[in-house]
This record gives structure tokens, sequence and C-alpha cells, in this order.
């Protein structure tokens, strides 16, 4: 798919309806590789640092989950390019999987959460094949250990691996160790607890004005208020120089 580059990250260059579109027809190219969902704070992240740089870029696709990066690429000549979110992603891959017999492995989060994500998906999506999931250990795995994670995945052969570490720790465990497998890795972070509605989403109107950051913000002061200061302020001033 196209892709557009924002501040040195390619960003591929979709909304939701062509992204699913390109998922349905195209999973066999896809297997064996992964996807990326990036916002304004990954973006500048891999503007940073060139290696997690090549990690968003070599992707087989880096959603535009922040709405600033789909509105500088429709700036950018791609009109169509649309806001494709992790939770929202996940949801309609998940709801699509009813009909098209698609399987799914869960990796990441608290035990207590990703029990709670898995009640709730098998509420919400009866006939969905859900074949594992299993709680983050909260530290870098050992190579012991990463071949046990991958036996245990292609034991059970899903055609989704969905992550749930946080950036930029789920990219690059996404880039080490999708190739060893048949399925499609997924990065999404927060849209574990999102989906499971363990963390609340903002309302419709908000999400459509570009104002989620705003209502997260109101939601985890502490943790956010510098982050957002700083990356956004950041990503104007790279974008400002951007040329590309």
């Amino acid at each position: 798919m196209d892709r557009v580059r924002i501040i040195g990250v390619d960003i591929t260059a979709t909304n939701m309806d062509d992204c699913m579109t390109n998922i349905q027809e195209n999973l066999g190219q896809a297997r064996g590789k992964y996807i990326c969902a990036a916002n304004v704070h990954t973006t500048v992240m891999a503007h940073e640092n060139a290696e997690y740089r090549n990690i968003q870029n070599q992707s087989y696709m880096t959603l535009p989950d922040g709405k600033p990066l789909s509105m500088v690429g429709k700036k950018r000549g791609f009109p169509s390019m649309g806001r494709v979110t992790g939770p929202g992603f996940m949801e309609t891959v998940l709801s699509l999987s009813e009909q098209n017999g698609w399987t799914h492995y869960f990796y990441g989060n608290t035990d207590e959460n990703i029990r709670i994500l898995y009640n709730y998906l098998k509420k919400t999506y009866p006939k969905l094949n859900i074949l594992g999931y299993e709680p983050s250990i909260f530290r870098p795995l050992s190579a012991a250990e990463k071949d046990e994670l991958i036996e245990r995945i292609n034991e059970c052969e899903p055609d989704f691996v969905w992550i749930g570490l946080g950036a930029p720790r789920q990219e690059q465990f996404c880039a080490e160790l999708s190739g060893r497998t048949s399925a499609v890795w997924v990065g999404v972070g927060g849209a574990f607890n999102v989906v499971a509605g363990i963390i609340p989403r903002a309302p419709q109107w908000m999400q459509k004005c570009c104002l989620e950051w705003l209502y997260r913000l109101l939601k985890e002061p502490r943790r956010l208020l510098k982050r957002y200061v700083v990356t956004n302020t950041k990503f104007i001033y790279y974008l400002l120089k951007d040329k590309k």
C-alpha cells in the first residue's frame, strides 16, 4: 500500500475500509509480518531513533492511529487517508473473523486484565476462535523464553497474534519474532484495555474533533501531561522542518 513519509516515518496512506480490504484480499502476503499503530508519540520516537524508525518503516503496514498523521497525509496527496486506531482496527478484524474463520492469539498486559479482555471478547464475539492468551512478564524475555513463546504460538497456528506491550517494546517484539510464525502480528498497545472496557473511550465527538488526547489527559494528568506537552511540541517543530 502507498505510504506517506512524515518526519522520516513511512505511514501507510489508508483508511479503515481500505485497510480491511487489503487484509481480506492479501492475508497470505501479510503472514510472517507485522503491523504497527502509529500516533504522534511513536512517530516522534521513531524520528529520533533510527532503529525504531526502521522497524516502523519495514512493517507490513504502519497505521495512522493518530489523527494528526492522517491530516498531514491528506495534505500531502492522499485525500482518502483516515484515522485507523489500534482499538478500532482490532475490533474490526475480530468482527470479520467470525465470518472468515480467522483465529487469534493474545500476548501482553497483566494476568487480570488479559482475562477480562478474553471474557469480553468471548461474550461480544461468540463465534470468535481464540487459540491462546497469556500476560506479559514485564521484563525482556530470554532467548529460551522467546523460543518457548514461538513454540506455543506455532503449535496452535493462529492467523493473528495481538501484542499489547506498549511502544516501542511491542514493535521491537513484533519485528524480531513475527517472521518465525505464519501469523500476522499486530502491536496495539493499550487497545487491550480499551477494547475490554478497562480504560474508557473518549466520546465520539471528541474523537472526531481530534480531542481524544485531551480526554486521556483529563483521565491521567500526572502520567500524560509531560508526554503530551513535550511530544506534541516536538512533532510540530519537526513537521515544520520536514521537507519530505
